[in-house]
């Protein structure tokens, strides 16, 4: 290896060591304890201690908990809905929109002990693009507790043509990679995908592509989760994805669509959805008052 390049590897080592002490500098400033928070319920506007909350969610098999990306309190607070579900004795999945299916091997691998922590975050780092400190306290959670990680996401490149192209341009091969699915957007999907994500730039063609991109992600993610719980009834599945894949109109709503299992939702309050604008067809939850970083 060249002067250069080590160089260069050192930088990168530097740079990711100093990013790990600030974000768990940034956790322990904040000094969050679940049993301090409150939720917002949804239906009747109600302020529930976390402990209540998790003992309504403890009765369905499938509980969202949305997430902006870098934001450390998002992952805080997943985390502490995983742990609250494990020591409320129930059986423990997390779906996982930052890992593939067909990555499934390699997270049993993990999971179970049988992977180095080296290997495992480089095949995270090479999957996902948020920093790995984000996600570390899950990971190490789920691998000491044995909790199975599940992968929800499918090629990003398949995702990547979508929003470009259109499904339609899909070829007979790529869609036998993808579980079965349609992609029916429609003015409702389209509205919620502005709202949620902000999307004000993209009009015509290139907005109707954009949409069916996140509704073929939405489609699989909901599908690879109703596979796992035919297969593991007894299991409850703490889904981990973005907020604009968490909302009701996203996974939820295909979840709906091929199954009657119930679900809870929980958004954290953000910019983009705030406790006056929250509604039912939104979440069941609003969590309160989680620390934002930066303005998202």
């Amino acid at each position: 290896m060249t002067q250069n390049k080590i160089r260069r590897v050192l930088g990168l080592l530097m740079v990711l060591a100093a990013l790990t002490v600030y974000l768990r500098l940034a956790f322990s400033q904040s000094d969050l304890k679940a049993e301090d928070q409150s939720l917002l319920r949804v239906s009747d506007g109600r302020l529930m201690p976390f402990a209540e909350v998790m003992g309504d969610i403890t009765a369905v098999p499938l509980v969202f908990v949305g997430e902006l990306h870098d934001e450390p309190s998002h992952h805080w607070a997943q985390l502490e809905v995983i742990r609250a579900l494990k020591e409320a004795g129930r059986k423990v999945a997390v779906g996982m929109e930052m890992f593939r299916r067909d990555q499934q091997n390699d997270l049993d691998l993990w999971t179970k002990g049988e992977m180095t922590l080296h290997r495992f975050r480089n095949l995270y780092l090479e999957t996902w693009g948020a920093p790995w400190p984000l996600y570390a306290d899950i990971f190490h959670y789920a691998r000491s507790e044995g909790i199975p990680l599940l992968g929800l996401n499918v090629p990003r490149e398949i995702v990547t043509q979508v929003a470009r192209h259109g499904f339609s341009s899909l070829s007979e091969d790529q869609l036998k990679s993808l579980p079965p699915l349609s992609c029916d957007v429609d003015d409702v999907y389209k509205e919620f995908i502005r709202r949620a994500l902000g999307v004000r730039h993209k009009s015509g063609l290139e907005f109707q592509h954009f949409c069916e991109a996140q509704l073929v992600w939405d489609t699989a993610m909901a599908w690879n989760l109703l596979k796992f719980l035919e297969r593991n009834p007894d299991h409850t599945v703490v889904v981990l994805a973005g907020s604009g894949h968490s909302w009701k109109r996203a996974i939820p709503e295909q979840v709906r669509r091929r199954s009657d299992l119930a679900y809870r939702v929980i958004l954290p309050e953000m910019p983009s959805l705030e406790r006056d604008e929250v509604r039912l067809n939104d979440s069941d939850f609003l969590w309160l008052d989680l620390p934002l970083r930066k303005e998202s």
